[in-house]
């Protein structure tokens, strides 16, 4: 098991190994983990076949890395850290770096906080709905935190709660998870982030909303759109690795 420790927490990391050249750094999704998200959908053997070096890690409370019940163990601050952390107990100065969902709020706020460090910038299952001001509800920790699965009404609560007992993750984290702090998003430095960067979303997720939408905000940034999914079906999609590798190799059409 690979392990490095950041901020006294262990974290759990999968890499294919030193000789390629470039690397793509894949951090995985809420009530998710690196194998669930990147291994069992086919984007390793996929950035292998590429031949590309493929690292991800599971963040804090998920999959093998260590699992804090206190919500402030999960600021998006933290968890850039801890990639960027990883990024330095492998030597690596400069990758391309995807994110899923949450995973992709925590790429977002690792490029923003170092974007010297990466060459590209994928945002995956996230949109418009991101820069949308919102209130904060409890919900999805209170749907993690239930002891009966049946009495969570609401539907995508419902179906992150499934997932997450389907992968034996630990709901208290989870919850934390959920409650940590979230800062402000600064529109003015997602302006300028200077990173090249692709957002994907599905035409059926109601989660991330419009692509295009949150592609406008960032100085040059793309947008692709994949057809009948959701935000649980696009992460496996065919059409979303293609995206991925044409913007990477830099022949993404409009």
């Amino acid at each position: 098991m690979a392990q490095l420790l950041s901020d006294g927490f262990d974290i759990h990391y999968t890499d294919t190994g030193p000789g390629p050249v470039n690397t793509l750094l894949l951090i995985h999704g809420f009530s998710s983990n690196s194998h669930e998200n990147w291994g069992r959908t086919g984007w390793v053997h996929a950035v292998k076949h590429k031949g590309l070096r493929c690292v991800t890690l599971d963040l804090r409370g998920h999959g093998k890395s260590a699992k804090p019940h206190d919500p402030s163990a999960y600021d998006r601050a933290a968890l850039a850290r801890d990639v960027l952390a990883l990024m330095d107990h492998l030597d690596l100065q400069k990758v391309d770096l995807m994110g899923y969902s949450m995973g992709a709020h925590v790429a977002l706020a690792t490029a923003m906080q170092a974007p010297d460090r990466f060459w590209n910038l994928i945002l995956g299952g996230i949109g418009a709905k991101m820069l949308q001001p919102s209130e904060r509800t409890d919900g999805l920790a209170l749907a993690m935190e239930a002891d009966d699965p049946s009495t969570i009404s609401h539907p995508l609560y419902q179906s992150f709660r499934h997932f997450a007992d389907e992968q034996g993750e630990d709901r208290l984290a989870l919850a934390a998870c959920s409650r940590s702090p979230r800062s402000s998003l600064d529109r003015e430095a997602l302006e300028r982030l200077g990173v090249p960067t692709l957002v994907v979303a599905g035409t059926r997720d109601d989660l991330a909303g419009d692509p295009q939408g949150l592609a406008d905000v960032i100085l040059g940034a793309r947008a692709t759109l994949l057809p009948g999914c959701d935000h649980f079906s696009a992460i496996a999609h065919g059409l979303y690795k293609a995206a991925v590798f044409d913007f990477m190799d830099g022949i993404l059409e409009d």
